[in-house]
């Protein structure tokens, strides 16, 4: 498989945001982007009495992806909490095989040289996504290049450091770190330059706008 696997230093730090503006973007550059979100917690039901994922859909809207939610989120899950946790108060087993399998590619999606796979996780590296696993063992078993999304704040070094750490442990590729600006950071901090310094991979900054997140150097990793 060819795509990324999307994750972030902590749960709302905007992952679904940046995965729907690099969704957009890989269609202006002729892929196709194919959206994964097999897990998501803190769904609301419709008036039908099913359970909603609203980032799975926001995703597949972004992807211009047509297949019904269960193809992109088999697993959604009503408690605004852990996947492995809300699971559990759902009296449901969610395996780390059960994910796997929810990422993988259809028949047609296979037969497709510009399809990109897009696995958005549930939040951070190391949070649990299932009865057995992180999203950090989700993402060995995909061996997936990984976007780190962060939000652009006071305290987002400490954080990406030891996300990569992580990451990188686990023998997987750094795709590309991403600080999101969500509120408005203090003209005294420049996280950007200070990151720059310390980091090696690939750094894109979100400046609260629609960030041109793939340059050429990024497109030709695709």
């Amino acid at each position: 498989m060819k795509g990324l696997f999307i994750t972030g230093t902590d749960t709302g730090v905007g992952k679904t945001h940046i995965a729907c503006l690099l969704a957009e973007q890989l269609i202006t550059e002729c892929f196709t982007p194919i959206p994964r979100k097999p897990v998501e917690s803190g769904c609301s039901r419709n008036a039908d009495g099913q359970l909603v994922a609203a980032d799975a859909q926001a995703l597949m809207q972004a992807c211009q992806y047509p297949p019904p939610q269960p193809v992109v989120c088999p697993y959604p899950l009503k408690a605004a909490i852990s996947p492995a946790e809300a699971a559990r108060l759902q009296g449901e087993r969610i395996s780390l095989m059960q994910l796997q399998q929810a990422c993988a590619l259809t028949e047609s999606e296979t037969q497709n040289d510009s399809a990109r796979l897009l696995v958005e996780g549930a939040g951070g590296f190391y949070s649990p996504l299932c009865a057995d696993g992180l999203n950090a063992d989700l993402a060995q078993r995909l061996q997936l290049p990984v976007l780190l999304v962060a939000e652009d704040k006071l305290g987002c070094i400490n954080h990406i450091l030891l996300s990569l750490q992580a990451i990188e442990s686990r023998g997987l590729e750094v795709f590309a770190v991403v600080l999101n600006q969500i509120n408005p950071a203090s003209s005294a901090m420049n996280n950007a330059s200070e990151l720059s310094q310390l980091i090696s991979q690939p750094l894109i900054q979100t400046h609260g706008q629609q960030p041109d997140l793939l340059g050429a150097p990024l497109i030709a990793r695709f």
